[in-house]
């Protein structure tokens, strides 16, 4: 589970104007939300960036973080 919609939301964005900063479709940040679809590393860190351009302090990790191992 990733933290985008949680930063997205406390900066007053819906998805769709997130994803039209990267020039892509509302359904993508939503797939990407909800776990449908994974990104990629390098679009992580895209999100990451455009996340605190905007005004979040965030990192790669408290946006995706590591999934937790089962003992």
């Amino acid at each position: 589970m990733n933290n985008i919609a949680k930063e997205r939301l406390a900066l007053g964005l819906t998805q769709d104007q997130l994803a039209s900063l990267f020039g892509w479709r509302q359904s993508r940040i939503s797939n990407y939300e909800n776990g449908s679809r994974k990104p990629t590393l390098s679009d992580c860190r895209l999100i990451v960036e455009k996340l605190n351009s905007l005004g979040s302090n965030c990192t790669l990790d408290s946006i995706f973080p590591p999934e937790q191992e089962e003992i």
